[in-house]
């Protein structure tokens, strides 16, 4: 392959031989499907839609783009693709830190993992060599004892370490992947897939080796361009200027709240009034705030490091105190102990389960418990987070109840007779935005192809003015367009593979212009990013079709629908999923969710 951007070596690791071959992407992959995340729903849906996510016939995909562990701006990214266990969809998962640009040092765009280990073992990648390797003595370890572990056998220089924890070896259907002890690939179970497996990590030990850009003189202007725009004042980018800089993700918690537009209490709320402030990035920076650690090649320094000093959880010191978990372990659960809420972060990270995923069964559990619907069966208060912690801890090593609550918040809903308390789409639980707040999110959530998610389309860009584009958040007309719009373009930039918070400052253009100079291309545009991100977005539609996700699989809990909001900036709003479903349905050219042949002809993809 003569492309630029690529090391051009995947390594296909078979975990019951225990042998390793290597293979070129195949061209015409690389050009339709890019990398990352396209790249690798592409090997899931070559591997089939049938099969069950915890047999060892699943594929494990960990996978770089073409801009990965280069120059560009925010690069640092790689998506771990597989069929999720908890919403039996295909799934991409992505993570920060440093772990990608290694991989892509190393001298490879993928690692893709298939059978199952006789017993535990780890990948050991250096030198454009993978190789299995004993795992005994870190199973059943932590994520932040097993990286130390590796990091003493290894040596800390040039070393990434990607490891699940006891979550992922107990299955519970929601762990995940981590490196540098916090930056996870969190959502849709990537984790519980590696313990199927009897994976426990993947080591890279790398120097720093940037690739270059097939034309050079493109690139410099790309490059420059690009980063003017995040280091543009008037973005939200701005490194310690911007909102997202000085105070991480959790600069949302207030202004969601304030608006009507936070989840609370498992969703009967849609604020959680004057205690929000107390879990907020602001209240964060002003009491526990430390450093603002960075990721490879990126200028913003998102990550908040927290330390505590008095109190029950004094010493605790923890990266990154961000919005959905800070929102998932607090408001969420009616809990407003900051404190509390690091402790649990922490916990989720060393036991490797998903912050945001642990965050909505609590809450589902808390939601059953204060209704009386487990029968005097245990139960768990609002704002409990002793409960809570000690709860966490039950799930990860699937004990008592925590058997129950690591199968997901519907198995929970269900167990206990109430489906409707369930807050979940596809079987994966909603993130920090409410729908009746922001119209935009309910049309993101019921169409998302891996389940509940706010990151397929982040409508909250258009609907907050983080963008030029602009919407009213409590109107629903245009929603739809804008939605389809915004998920093409992040299936584009997540196959490149860059950081989501890059598009707050580029766009089409700056993501075409740098593409095309790595690569070598005579000319990308902007249709030509549009084009190729759509057709990301209906290969994974099309495989989650022929997984049985049909007609009607595109919804709402009920709650967003029929449940009015009380809280003042959303009073008396529901979400219209409908007229919104209606619009969608007709700027992407499906049937009611289902992709017809003629799509899949247009995109080139059967």
């Amino acid at each position: 392959m003569e492309l630029g951007g690529y090391a051009n070596r995947m390594a296909h690791v078979d975990l019951t031989a225990g042998k390793v071959e290597y293979k070129p992407i195949p061209e015409e992959w690389a050009l339709k499907y890019i990398g990352g995340r396209g790249l690798g729903v592409k090997y899931v849906f070559e591997n089939g839609p049938e099969v069950d996510p915890l047999s060892p016939d699943n594929v494990l995909c960990f996978m770089n783009g073409p801009l990965t562990g280069t120059a560009a701006n925010m690069s640092g990214r790689m998506a771990i693709v597989t069929k999720s266990p908890l919403t039996g969809t295909v799934t991409d998962s992505h993570q920060g830190g440093w772990s990608a640009a290694r991989l892509r040092w190393a001298g490879f765009d993928g690692l893709v993992f298939k059978g199952k280990a006789e017993k535990p073992v780890y990948a050991y990648v250096e030198g454009d060599t993978v190789e299995l390797r004993d795992a005994a003595e870190v199973w059943g370890k932590g994520i932040h004892e097993t990286i130390a572990h590796f990091k003493e056998k290894y040596g800390e220089k040039d070393l990434t370490v990607i490891a699940i924890g006891p979550a992922g070896e107990n299955l519970v259907k929601y762990a995940c992947w981590l490196n540098e002890d916090d930056r996870a690939s969190g959502r849709g179970g990537t984790g519980c897939v590696g313990g199927s497996k009897n994976l426990k990590a993947v080591v890279v030990k790398a120097k720093k080796n940037f690739p270059k850009p097939k034309n050079a003189d493109m690139w410099k202007d790309a490059h420059a361009r690009a980063l003017a725009t995040i280091m543009d004042e008037k973005n939200i980018t701005s490194p310690r200027k911007g909102g997202l800089s000085v105070y991480g993700t959790n600069v949302l918690m207030n202004i969601t709240s304030n608006m009507g537009a936070l989840p609370a209490l498992n969703s009967r709320l849609a604020s959680f009034g004057e205690r929000a402030e107390l879990i907020s990035g602001e209240y964060v920076k002003e009491h526990i705030l430390v450093n603002n650690p960075t990721c490879h090649a990126c200028p913003v320094a998102c990550k908040k490091e927290v330390k505590i000093t008095e109190g029950e959880f004094a010493g605790l010191h923890m990266e990154s105190l961000e919005y959905e978990p800070a929102w998932a372990l607090g408001a969420n659960c009616g809990n407003d102990n900051i404190a509390s809420i690091a402790k649990m972060i922490d916990l989720a990270n060393d036991y490797g389960v998903d912050a945001i995923e642990i965050g909505d069964v609590l809450a589902t559990y808390i939601e059953a418990s204060t209704k009386g619907y487990t029968n005097g069966d245990g139960g768990l208060k609002e704002g409990d987070y002793t409960g809570m912690i000690a709860t966490m801890e039950k799930v990860a090593f699937r004990q008592d109840v925590g058997d129950l609550l690591a199968n997901g918040c519907n198995a929970v809903a269900n167990h206990f007779g109430h489906p409707e308390i369930a807050m979940t789409v596809k079987g994966q639980g909603i993130p920090a935005y409410d729908p009746r707040g922001l119209k935009g999110m309910g049309i993101a959530y019921a169409t998302s192809n891996r389940g509940a998610c706010h990151l397929r389309a982040y409508t909250p860009a258009v609907e907050l003015s983080l963008i030029p584009l602009t919407a009213d958040p409590l109107a629903w007309k245009g929603k739809g367009e804008v939605t389809k719009l915004l998920q093409d373009i992040h299936a584009f930039s997540d196959s490149l593979d860059l950081c989501k918070f890059s598009a707050f400052a580029e766009g089409a253009e700056e993501y075409a212009n740098q593409y095309a100079a790595m690569l070598g291309l005579d000319s990308f545009t902007v249709d030509d990013v549009l084009t190729t991100g759509e057709r990301i977005y209906n290969l994974e539609r099309y495989y989650n079709n022929l997984a049985g996700f049909r007609e009607g699989s595109d919804y709402l809990p009920k709650r967003f629908l029929e449940e009015p909001s009380t809280m003042p900036g959303s009073e008396g709003h529901v979400c219209e999923l409908d007229l919104m479903l209606e619009e969608y349905y007709a700027a992407r050219g499906w049937e009611n969710g289902v992709v017809p042949e003629g799509k899949l002809k247009e995109l080139a993809i059967i």
